[in-house]
């Protein structure tokens, strides 16, 4: 059972599968987390006291893998090793932040966290890329607490639409190209999700890596 502090604990729940709790403490957060277990749905994200749970939705997570099947068709054609860690709990408690992406992958530090069972922030490094399926708006200001984890590049997708972010002196300055994949045509991904919706999600993937091939070539 989880015990909150003497700070009364406000919750509200949203119309989008999302509760969010005010006043939390951080050890009641971790309590929480260490009584549910890591078997469990929804994600988290944490800052200063307030809590938002929110439970995945067919709009993120159809987007999400498909971004995570392009970026792993990417780094086949480079032949490099890029390592997906998917909802990883990024937290520090000397910040009291926490935050669960969508999905994140090292990419330029891959071989730093090569075979760990685990990441502890900020011991080791923090993913290269986070990226984050917005079917609605979120109470807690991610955006925020990637910065302050470090993480040097954060990719939005909404509705349709690619935004691309890189760290700049501790704040995101949105940018048209990618720091990990600087050829990469970004922009044209919401195409590619957007295909997948006629032709299939394995179509989709293939068409997309058709695309880098074309690329390729001009890069070298």
């Amino acid at each position: 059972m989880v015990t909150t502090t003497s700070t009364p604990v406000e919750q509200q729940t949203t119309p989008e599968n999302r509760v969010i709790l005010k006043g939390v403490s951080w050890s009641t957060f971790k309590a929480l987390l260490a009584d549910v277990g890591d078997d469990r749905a929804w994600r988290i994200a944490y800052e200063g006291g307030v809590l938002e749970i929110r439970m995945p939705h067919l709009e993120h997570e159809v987007p999400k893998g498909l971004i995570e099947s392009f970026i792993e068709a990417t780094a086949d054609e480079l032949e490099i090793e890029v390592m997906k860690a998917g909802s990883l709990t990024l937290e520090r408690e000397d910040l009291t932040r926490a935050v669960e992406p969508d999905t994140c992958f090292y990419i330029q530090n891959e071989a730093s966290v090569r075979g760990k069972r685990d990441i502890n922030l900020p011991e080791d490094l923090p993913p290269d890329l986070a990226i984050e399926s917005d079917y609605t708006n979120s109470s807690v200001n991610k955006d925020s607490i990637y910065a302050a984890l470090g993480v040097p590049e954060l990719w939005r997708y909404r509705r349709e639409s690619m935004q691309v972010y890189q760290l700049v002196d501790g704040k995101y300055e949105m940018c048209d190209r990618s720091l990990a994949f600087p050829f990469l045509p970004v922009a044209e991904i919401p195409g590619f999700i957007e295909q997948s919706r006629t032709v299939g999600q394995r179509a989709a993937v293939r068409l997309f890596r058709q695309r880098i091939r074309e690329i390729l070539p001009s890069q070298s």
